[in-house]
């Protein structure tokens, strides 16, 4: 059989599952990633979440939020990149925005020190919360390496296909807009610097937040300053970072 002569089919299966998962996607993204989602691989993807969720395994984030980063900041809107690895494995802290974290939920050690940053680099209050939703719909998009994860087993979707599909996403990024700043912390994050046309776009690099490096680089690097000092720079509203 031909690899296309199935497509409909496969598309109408990739889309009947997702919506049986009550996914939430901006029409945006829709458009521009509609190859990825009929291609084989996402199905494989499609495939590996159906056979856990079968098997009774906890998977996060909910469905509704596995692509709350697409929905929330639509495509025309993004004017920062933030880039995370994995999602949080832990119960009611996932929702689809990298290092994000639901009401009512503790922010994590890395968050907690993404806000020290945030207040001494600009002077903001730290939140007493953690949900990150005001900046994503500014158009700071949220985008995790791997979009789910099953409970407490971190990075255990990360070689199911989601690399290549968010791999797909910067590079979508890259090539259709401009002026985007694309901070990178840490090693991980660094690595995507080969897929962003740095002609184009700025790259704020530094180490991770995590405890274990937040002192080796991150503390002091002043990002949310410098993005929206490139973003005056280019004619850009800047980011309102308050919480």
């Amino acid at each position: 059989m031909e690899p296309d002569s199935d497509r409909p089919s496969l598309t109408v299966f990739i889309f009947t599952y997702l919506s049986a998962m009550d996914v939430k996607i901006d029409s945006s993204w829709k458009e521009i990633l509609k190859q990825e989602f009929t291609d084989p691989y996402f199905e494989q993807i499609v495939l590996h979440l159906k056979t856990e969720k079968s098997q009774g395994k906890t998977i996060y984030p909910p469905g509704a939020y596995i692509f709350n980063a697409f929905n929330t900041t639509p495509f025309d809107k993004v004017k920062v990149v933030i880039l995370g690895q994995d999602p949080y494995h832990g119960a009611g802290q996932a929702h689809g925005l990298c290092f994000s974290v639901q009401n009512g939920v503790q922010p994590p050690p890395s968050l907690v020190n993404i806000f020290k940053e945030l207040q001494e680099d600009i002077g903001i209050t730290i939140p007493r919360h953690g949900n990150l939703t005001h900046w994503a719909e500014q158009g700071v998009f949220l985008l995790n390496a791997s979009l789910t994860v099953r409970s407490g087993e971190p990075m255990s979707h990360a070689k199911i296909g989601w690399a290549r599909f968010t791999d797909t996403v910067i590079k979508k990024i890259s090539e259709g807009k401009k002026h985007v700043v694309f901070i990178l912390w840490g090693k991980f994050a660094q690595e995507k610097k080969l897929l962003i046309d740095e002609s184009k776009h700025c790259i704020i690099k530094s180490a991770h937040p995590s405890p274990l490096s937040a002192h080796a680089g991150f503390f002091g690097s002043k990002p949310f300053s410098k993005t929206n000092q490139w973003l005056i720079s280019q004619g850009i509203d800047p980011v309102d970072w308050s919480l």
